[in-house]
């Protein structure tokens, strides 16, 4: 469990692999969070509004878009990792109630030390699985939930089932929102079933992504919106497009196409999201 630094970068074993926390180069107050070579997060401690991971920008797109700007949120976060999006929504909308779930403990205390967050009340981190959490979690007590949870790259198969499913409806609020961040590649079988399993109890949903991804092209992350009540589509189609690296938004016939054919998953028959292919993280090293 020993901890070296090369440089500026932090390597240490965590529970759940090795972490190494690597500053960015061209950003002062920077840094990347990798898991056994996986990019976890990105953060920047002197603003926390700079989001570097596309998909992290498309997860707050959405956070910003489920209620007037500035209005406090109660948000419970499934997957912790350096806490990117957390600091966004204290920063974003002050007064906001927070829970983390985070299953690996010596990566929290890790991050409490080396990146460390604004203290705040409000914010607190649980280290406990994300399906333990749920199911001591009250009744429609969260405004949002957002499920950004991986190991070993992958989403693992307890938190992609109809039965995980119905416990995120349950802590929801009637107008609240589930956000995911779901990594896949050709052929989609894991994004089309995510769809398919979470629309069965929040059927109101869109999906964001890159055009190569939600068309099977390429490996990649596409963000899942779903809930009780239409989401806010046209608004999230202009953030897309308008982001630094445009995207798309699925929704309505184009999403029933997408999942179509695609089987609710079931705890009994659940497996891991597909891993990425081999040496997509290389350049990261």
């Amino acid at each position: 469990m020993g901890r070296k630094r090369a440089g500026d970068r932090v390597v240490e074993q965590v529970d759940t692999g090795l972490a190494e926390l690597v500053p960015s180069p061209d950003r002062a107050g920077s840094w990347t969070l990798l898991l056994d070579g996986a990019p976890q997060s990105h953060v920047d401690l002197t603003d926390p509004t700079h989001l570097e991971f596309e998909y992290v920008r498309r997860l707050a797109a959405a956070v910003d878009l489920v209620a007037p700007a500035g209005e406090p949120l109660r948000v419970l976060h499934l997957g912790g990792g350096a806490l990117t999006l957390p600091r966004y929504v204290s920063a974003t909308r002050p007064g906001s109630t927070q829970r983390v779930a985070e299953v690996d403990g010596a990566l929290v205390e890790l991050v409490r030390r080396a990146l460390p967050w604004p203290t705040d009340a409000r914010l607190r981190v649980r280290v406990e699985d994300a399906r333990v959490v749920l199911a001591a979690t009250r009744d429609a007590s969260y405004d949002v939930v957002v499920a950004d949870v991986f190991a070993g790259a992958r989403t693992p198969a307890h938190l992609t089932s109809v039965e995980y499913a119905a416990e995120v409806a349950r802590v929801l609020r009637p107008a609240g929102w589930y956000l995911a961040n779901l990594a896949d590649g050709p052929p989609l079988r894991h994004a089309r079933a995510q769809v398919a399993t979470v629309r069965s109890v929040l059927p109101q949903a869109c999906l964001v992504g890159d055009a190569a991804v939600l068309r099977g092209r390429r490996y990649g992350n596409l963000v899942l919106v779903a809930g009780r009540t239409t989401p806010p589509v046209p608004e999230l189609t202009r953030r897309a497009a308008g982001d630094w690296f445009p995207g798309r938004v699925v929704a309505g016939d184009d999403l029933d196409r997408f999942a179509s054919g695609a089987a609710v998953v079931r705890d009994a028959d659940a497996t891991g999201s597909d891993p990425p292919p081999p040496g997509l993280f290389s350049v990261r090293r």
